[in-house]
């Protein structure tokens, strides 16, 4: 266990259990940052309270039988209450010291891990992926990856949109083209031009509308030649996908992908068993569940549509399918949907009917990781000049030609492909930072400028911050291993603020995983490179006065370029060594 105010925790927390007895339960004794001391414990106001004592009276006697000698070299009780602590210099080196030999650094593993479903990214088959995919995919490739690092198992669904009756039209339009000629068109990735060429033609002729039509019925029923021409579109939309995901660095695969269609066959036994269960209601024609709490802007309840009048299924069918798969094929434990704000009443009400059908019981749930918009600067939806959404492939190739003339301007010696590689880098690292580092439930407004400036709180400045702990050793021709087993002496202010940044690292990162909020890592990690910028600037390394405190800063670097590296790592952006 690295985090300090962790570690005080448990001792504190037992020692307010010895004081308090059965008063105790339910007292928060949280220890947290303070600027009047490294920790402060607020608990002993509530405590008191319980007791009838006064609160400097609770303190004192928690503070008698805390066992936090080895750990605080201070202690106080202040104000009515507070108890204010001060972290040993020596536990903070034993600390760095178990951080640096542990492969996660420091951060422990889930004490229950679980088994998680994340629902995330999922575009549109014959469709290309715009910027409005862009916040699910990230946000949703980060968590994963956290998740995963602290010991659960994550499975990643990519919810494809690859059925329903727009498939008339597309295949249709597949056969008037030619396959060969279609085929070449969508792996080239325009998509779009396909997708509208349909859509005119099915708008212009009635014919076509007729034929479409009449395929929907084919596909619907498992025509054998539909179904190749449906999995043609697919494949094709799926190799354009994966490309996509290529260049942004995700680590969704094609294997990943459970399309609409693969639901289908679950969806007669939702309306099934929510029959049998006597959940569902006929309404104006359609079969509906009404799911207690939900109500319209009349203050009518509100239904859930499961089958439409036509006999058709709807979204929310499709959706509870999911959960009845999820839960009872692959037996997980979390469900997560990486999807925009605008779905969270339906998504509520999707909660709400599986639990009353038995099939989210507790502790297994389902949670919105819900988000805001991608705005331009006049705040409105990013769109081009000519009006259009922003494609995605179109924005990533900007994003690594812009970064290649910021690398050129600040480093022109760098080799040509040294330049194209740490491009790539920055560029999409700055695309993936300036999403992850907003707080995701609100709009943020893109900003090539900001997200690129090597200042600020953006990926190329942490980067370069990586990149300068790394010059260090280069310069100094000294492998950063070898001062991994350095014990480090702690003797400066900038020094103790780095190394408690440093063993902060477990907490942010559980912090972060805990809201499911990647803008709060992001935070961590700025505030450990201007930890690291300021010690840096009043505490020399290479040119340190003594041997032993030349090693023991050489060890805090290296270790906070690891922190720096692995925390960029679990949010899916590279830290190259060199910028």
């Amino acid at each position: 266990m690295a985090d300090p105010i962790v570690y005080v925790e448990q001792r504190i927390a037992a020692a307010f259990a010895k004081v308090g007895g059965a008063a105790a339960v339910g007292v928060d004794t949280a220890v947290r940052a303070s600027d009047r001391a490294d920790a402060q414990v607020n608990g002993s106001l509530a405590l008191a309270k319980a007791m009838g004592l006064k609160p400097h009276e609770v303190a004192t006697k928690v503070l008698e039988v805390a066992e936090i000698k080895d750990i605080c070299s201070d202690a106080q009780v202040a104000g009515p209450g507070f108890i204010n602590l001060t972290f040993n210099n020596q536990f903070l080196a034993r600390e760095l010291m178990s951080s640096s030999a542990s492969d996660k650094l420091g951060v422990r593993d889930a004490t229950k891990p679980r088994k998680i479903v994340i629902d995330y990214s999922a575009p549109n088959v014959a469709k290309e992926m715009h910027v409005g995919h862009l916040r699910s995919t990230v946000i949703g490739d980060a968590l994963v990856r956290m998740l995963m690092f602290v010991g659960n198992t994550v499975v990643r669904e990519n919810h494809v949109g690859d059925w329903g009756t727009p498939f008339g039209m597309l295949i249709e339009h597949l056969v008037d083209s030619g396959e060969t000629h279609a085929a070449n068109e969508l792996s080239v990735g325009d998509l779009d031009s396909f997708y509208r060429s349909a859509r005119k033609k099915f708008d212009d002729s009635e014919p076509f509308q007729a034929r479409a039509r009449a395929r929907v019925v084919l596909l619907q029923s498992g025509d054998k030649e539909t179904l190749r021409l449906w999995k043609l579109l697919v494949a094709e939309s799926t190799r354009y996908f994966q490309m996509i995901y290529r260049t942004l660095g995700v680590l969704l695969e094609g294997t990943d992908i459970m399309g609409e269609s693969a639901y289908n066959a679950l969806l007669p036994q939702v309306v099934e068993r929510l029959g049998k269960l006597k959940m569902l209601t006929t309404s104006d024609g359609a079969e509906v569940v009404f799911a207690e709490g939900f109500v319209n802007r009349e203050n009518q309840p509100l239904p859930l549509i499961i089958r439409k009048t036509d006999g058709g299924y709807n979204y929310a069918t499709s959706d509870l399918a999911c959960v009845i798969d999820r839960v009872e094929r692959l037996n997980a434990d979390l469900l997560l949907y990486v999807v925009g704000a605008p779905q969270a009443q339906h998504l509520q009400m999707v909660a709400a009917v599986a639990k009353q059908a038995g099939w989210l019981q507790a502790p297994r749930e389902m949670v919105h990781v819900s988000f805001g918009n991608v705005l331009g600067a006049d705040k409105k939806m990013l769109k081009t000049r000519s009006g259009d959404t922003v494609k995605l492939d179109a924005l990533l190739t900007e994003a690594v030609e812009r970064a290649a003339a910021a690398v050129s301007e600040k480093n022109p010696e760098l080799s040509d492909a040294a330049k194209a590689d740490i491009a790539r880098i920055v560029g999409l690292g700055a695309v993936k930072y300036a999403d992850l580092s907003t707080d995701r439930i609100k709009d943020y407004t893109f900003d090539w400028d900001r997200m690129l400036s090597f200042d600020g709180n953006t990926a190329p400045y942490l980067q370069y911050a990586h990149a300068r702990i790394c010059s260090i050793f280069r310069r100094a021709n000294i492998k950063r291993a070898s001062v991994r087993n350095f014990s480090p002496t702690i003797s400066h202010a900038a020094e103790r603020d780095l190394a408690m940044r440093v063993l902060q690292f477990d907490s942010a990162l559980w912090d972060t995983i805990d809201k499911y909020s990647p803008h709060r890592l992001c935070t961590y990690l700025y505030d450990l490179a201007a930890s690291f910028s300021s010690f840096y600037e009043q505490c020399p390394v290479l040119k340190a006065e003594t041997e032993t405190e030349r090693d023991s800063r050489l060890m805090l670097c290296d270790l906070t370029a690891r922190v720096m590296q692995t925390g960029l790592g679990v949010l899916g952006i590279e830290a190259p060594e060199q910028m």
